[in-house]
């Protein structure tokens, strides 16, 4: 028995003394302190020993195991230590040295240049109007002078929606009863062509004089290229008292344009064709590329044209409950993405809506 305890502690000191990790000194407490380690097999065996020789054997056996147990300790410690150590120095932090600057979103485009423009028209004065972009056949065109069987709906490709008249209601969509009773498809819901039906909601629940610009997103049925897209932002604008002339439409659009590209921009206006303004025209502004020297995107013009504009019909006050006879007014509409596109000299639309890091960054 007294050879084996010596066997036993001679080949403990030579396991332990090649240990260099955690895990290999635990293989080692199990290999002699484990229910089936070495210690376990002389325990075991001190019952068949004669009482006074088990009772020195014992004695024996349980200062060597405190003996295993004790260096056992002491390795784990060491091998701890070590390994702390050297984590340290493979995750090192250098408190001097300046932090890395974490990535931070920023404004969309065509959200800063919306922000720009509201800001330039409510510094004169203007206020924002919304409204839903799921809109009646009522607001879209009816109430704007656009009947059913007027050709000039073929110019608004148009997403009509399939819904029921308890539909309209919960979504909040008002419809007037005279409409309801002489023209059911007024009820008929589609995706806003353009952000005019603001105008007339407005109207309905204000008198004159009014001033209001309508920024939103609008919805046309037509093939994408770089300067057409289904889905795009517009904003629309309505100036309306006893006394208002296109003298000053030509004021206000001049100076927001200004005011937006940074310089003095030119406007010129040509006759056109609007079914709820009365006269109409087209905008041109001097070209923001060449300063009106002439280049291929102006066609050597000078000019490129950028919204249309008018004096407001009078059926369209007629149709908001206004009298015609007192009131006139100037709207004119324009696409943000347009505005965005000469602004910033992007080439195509649809980058906008692509989702491109690399060109979003730019902004």
């Amino acid at each position: 028995m007294m050879h084996d305890l010596s066997a036993i502690q001679t080949s403990f000191q030579e396991a332990t003394a090649g240990i260099v990790s955690l895990q290999t000194l635990e293989s080692v407490r199990i290999a002699y302190l484990g229910r089936k380690g070495a210690l376990a097999a002389v325990f075991d065996a001190l019952k068949n020993l004669p009482p006074d020789e088990r009772r020195e054997a014992g004695e024996k056996a349980n200062a060597l195991r405190r003996e295993i147990e004790q260096a056992l300790a002491e390795k784990k410690s060491v091998l701890e230590r070590t390994e702390h150590e050297s984590i340290l120095k493979k995750e090192w932090l250098d408190v001097t040295r300046p932090g890395v600057k974490p990535l931070r979103g920023h404004l969309h485009p065509l959200t800063k240049i919306t922000r720009d423009i509201v800001a330039i028209f409510s510094s004169m004065g203007f206020a924002v109007a919304e409204g839903p972009e799921a809109e009646t056949e009522h607001y879209n065109f009816d109430a704007l002078n656009i009947p059913a069987d007027h050709p000039a709906r073929d110019m608004w490709d148009t997403f009509w929606l399939q819904s029921s008249q308890k539909e309209i209601t919960n979504h909040k969509l008002q419809i007037p009863n005279k409409s309801q009773k002489s023209n059911p498809k007024s009820r008929k819901l589609l995706l806003r062509t353009h952000t005019s039906p603001v105008q007339i909601r407005y109207m309905e629940t204000h008198q004159p004089p009014i001033r209001i610009i309508v920024p939103g997103r609008v919805y046309r049925y037509e093939a994408t290229d770089a300067s057409h897209d289904v889905q795009f932002m517009q904003v629309e604008g309505l100036m309306a008292d006893t006394n208002v002339s296109v003298a000053n439409f030509k004021a206000v659009i001049q100076m927001f344009l200004s005011r937006l590209f940074h310089t003095q921009i030119e406007i010129r206006l040509r006759p056109s064709y609007f079914p709820f303004t009365e006269p109409s025209f087209e905008v041109d502004i001097s070209c923001t590329y060449c300063r009106q020297k002439g280049c291929s995107i102006c066609k050597q013009s000078g000019w490129l044209e950028l919204m249309g504009a008018g004096m407001v019909h009078p059926r369209v006050f007629k149709a908001a409950g206004w009298n015609p006879k007192n009131i006139a007014g100037f709207a004119f509409g324009v696409g943000i993405d347009r505005l965005a596109l000469m602004k910033y000299k992007i080439p195509d639309i649809r980058l906008f809506r692509s989702g491109d890091l690399r060109f979003l960054k730019q902004f």
